[in-house]
């Protein structure tokens, strides 16, 4: 997203004015589905601590408790409504809800993992709690990789920022970061969708020869 009004200058004009809650608010935003960058806004908020401007430990407790609550309220989303609206939105491309269901259990089978880890690939982040909804991931074992995972991708984020923001500058820091976590998405998907392609093709060959 490059929106003027959720720029670096403006995500960190924010952040000055706003602080903590400018930091949990704008990661819970973004957890919701809401197209803010939350992952900017947790660099910017642990470059603020580097610089001493505000604490550490409040900031890095901002961010995980704003990924938390987000991927909770996108978990009971996925939950309440979200398969119906998977299987509108999959009709309108022609998938079949067979083709739905084999999905929906791959990412069952998965989910433990994709929780966790999904906050370290773009847009994943937004999209696997809402998923572990629709997968009917029990709620105990979510919330536990939710919060295990909000915790360290927080962790990782703040503490990033905080000791490299003093060694590069924060647009330098954030284009690194972003340009990781596009080209960690892409790897994921290949890895996902080469081998389902494989197996439709082996499958229509072997058709082909019947």
């Amino acid at each position: 997203m490059s929106f003027e009004f959720i720029s670096l200058e403006n995500i960190q004009k924010v952040a000055h004015e706003y602080g903590y809650w400018a930091i949990f608010l704008g990661i819970l935003l973004e957890n919701l589905g809401i197209p803010l960058p939350g992952e900017t806004v947790t660099l910017v908020g642990g470059f603020l601590a580097g610089s001493k401007e505000l604490n550490y430990w409040l900031v890095l407790s901002d961010a995980a408790a704003g990924a938390a609550i987000g991927g909770t309220c996108g978990y009971w989303i996925g939950r309440i409504g979200g398969w119906s609206l998977l299987v509108r939105l999959a009709s309108i491309f022609r998938i079949s809800e067979a083709r739905i269901l084999t999905i929906k259990d791959q990412f069952s089978e998965n989910a433990v993992k994709a929780v966790f880890f999904g906050r370290f690939f773009a847009l994943l982040r937004i999209f696997a709690a809402p998923l572990a909804g629709i997968a009917e991931m029990p709620f105990g074992k979510f919330f536990l990789c939710n919060l295990a995972g909000a915790i360290a991708w927080a962790s990782v984020m703040v503490t990033l920022a905080f000791f490299a923001g003093k060694i590069v500058s924060l647009e330098q820091l954030v284009t690194w970061v972003s340009q990781f976590a596009i080209a960690a998405l892409l790897i994921l998907v290949a890895v996902i969708a080469i081998p389902l392609w494989l197996e439709s093709r082996k499958v229509k060959v072997g058709s082909n020869e019947e």
